[in-house]
Formats: structure tokens, sequence, C-alpha cells
């Protein structure tokens, strides 16, 4: 151990690591508050928030000046080394299985955007909007993708924040009617794919069999679905077009939905969110300010348009 990680181990060092969490949210060229005022929200003595100061400094963290009358200004920071101080630590992100090209862009972006933003960003992939969501709660993971629809049911029972919307198109491009070819979809004992993991496609699929009594339900994933209609053992199903639709085959048809089973939900079902739990305020805020989302939705449709290979 070195000399400076040593003086990262006394109470000044302490304060430089509280000291770099609230550091996460100053832009540069801004300036800072003054000394007292960081020192009542550390609850320590000024002289400690000078000597936090220093050591940010000598790690090169920040570099600050004095203006005078004005106070003292941040002229630059370093938000990766600021991050390692703060002690948050990498960031652990559960989306969905990257099976379509939308949700690799997603990955792509995301993790783009947190490496500018100078968080150690990783992610897991997790089907289900329900599992990811007890990881995250069962402190296994940080953040968690899913559609802004999710996101607000969850938030209005769990102890959950929303970290940030990603915008329209961002986690599904559309949704669809997926019928065997031949079959009508009116047409009395329908056998009907749902799969209860995902909040959304069971939604939908429950809207558009709204009021029929004659249709049998088959649990289903998408994984399944291409088998189960090649062996006639489903007739529809309302899937994420971008999931299947490469491996939709000959003797499967896909019908629009209704614009009454779509209605209030295509907009929030269309984009993603990121949530995290509330009790981890400070990495959240820290994330929310600092990432930049009009970057995550231009690498997303550059790995859409096939500009760029995936990375994530």
């Amino acid at each position: 151990m070195n000399d400076f990680e040593e003086r990262l181990l006394t109470r000044n060092g302490l304060a430089a690591r509280q000291l770099a969490v609230l550091l996460l949210h100053h832009e540069p060229d801004t300036r800072l508050p003054r000394v007292r005022d960081f020192a009542e929200e550390l609850g320590c003595g000024n002289g400690t928030v000078q000597a936090a100061l220093q050591l940010l400094e000598e790690s090169g963290a920040i570099t600050t000046a004095a203006r005078g009358h004005l106070g003292t200004f941040l002229v630059h920071s370093d938000r990766a080394i600021l991050w390692r101080l703060s002690g948050l630590g990498t960031l652990l992100a559960a989306m969905p299985l990257p099976y379509s090209r939308r949700y690799e862009g997603l990955a792509t972006g995301l993790r783009e955007a947190f490496d500018a933003a100078g968080a150690p960003f990783a992610v897991t992939f997790m089907r289900g909007a329900g599992a990811r969501t007890a990881a995250l709660l069962e402190g296994k993971v940080d953040l968690v993708v899913l559609s802004r629809f999710a996101a607000d049911r969850l938030m209005e029972e769990q102890p959950l924040e929303l970290v940030a919307d990603l915008g329209p198109d961002t986690y599904v491009g559309a949704h669809g009617m997926l019928v065997r070819h031949g079959v009508d979809p009116d047409s009395p004992g329908l056998r009907v794919a749902v799969d209860h993991a995902s909040e959304d496609l069971r939604m939908l699929v429950e809207r558009a069999f709204a009021g029929r009594t004659d249709v049998e339900w088959r649990e289903a994933s998408y994984m399944q679905l291409p088998d189960l209609f090649a062996r006639g053992e489903v007739d529809a199903t309302v899937w994420n077009l971008d999931e299947v639709r490469d491996r939709l085959g000959p003797g499967i048809d896909v019908l629009p939905l209704a614009e009454e089973i779509t209605e209030g939900l295509a907009s929030r079902n269309s984009r993603a969110a990121l949530i995290g739990r509330t009790d981890g305020a400070k990495a959240l805020a820290a994330v929310r300010d600092s990432l930049d989302l009009s970057l995550v939705a231009r690498l997303q449709n550059e790995v859409l348009r096939g500009e760029r290979v995936p990375s994530y």
C-alpha cells in the first residue's frame, strides 16, 4: 500500500470519498459550494473538507481555482477517478436476453454512455422483468432495464426509482398478433400462447383476447414459439416482433393489433426504462446527472441500421 492509499484510510480520506460522490454532480467550470457548506453536508469540520479537497486534487480527480469574491470553481474533473474514489463500485445492470438487434443496440449504447460518464458498468442478461426486478430487490444487481410500462407498475409497489427513460422505440419496435396459417383467430377453442414472465406481453395478450371464454391458454417463452407453432400446439399469440421476426416460419401469419388493444400501452411499452433501488440514491443520482441519453439512442440506431457492430 502506497502513501496515498494509506491516507485514503484516514478521516480525511473518508471525507475525500464522500466528497467524491458529491463532486460527481458538478460540471467543470462551475462554482463549488463553500467549504463550510460541504462540511455541514458531510458532518465534519472545515479543515477536514480542505484536506479532502487536497487529496482529490493530488489524485488527479479534480482541479480547482479560487476566483476571489466569486468563490472556488471546479476547473476540471475526471469522473472515472471520482467514481473509483467514491467507492460506489461497478454498476451491474440486468437486461433482457440479447436476442434482438434492438436489445443488442441498447446494451451497446448503455455501455458507451456509462463509460463516457466515468461509471464502471457491466451487464447481465435475464429473461423476464419479474426475474430482473427480483434480482434488483435482492441486491444482486444495481440497475434493471425493462419497459416504461412495467417500470411504472413496479415503482408503485416497490422501493424503486426511475434512473432514466431512454425514449420511444428503445425497448421494442412493434407488437403483432401471430396466427398459425389457415387458422381463424376468431374460431372457438383457439390455443393461445402467453408468457407470464413478461408483464407487457401478458397484458397485450389478455387485451387481444379479452372476453374470450373459449380460448385455451398455453404458457410459452419466445424461444419455444417457432417449435410450438410448427408442431401445431399453439394457434395464436401476441408478441414483440423484434424477438421473432427472423425466426418465424412460413406457417405463421402476422396480423396488426387493433388500436384499442395498444391504446395507452404502445408508447410506454416501446420505451426502455432504467430503474434502481431507492436505497441506492447516491449512485442513482450520480448516474442520472451524467448519463447522455442521446448517445444511447444514437448508438442503438447505428446497430439497428447495421452501421455498428454490437459491443457490450
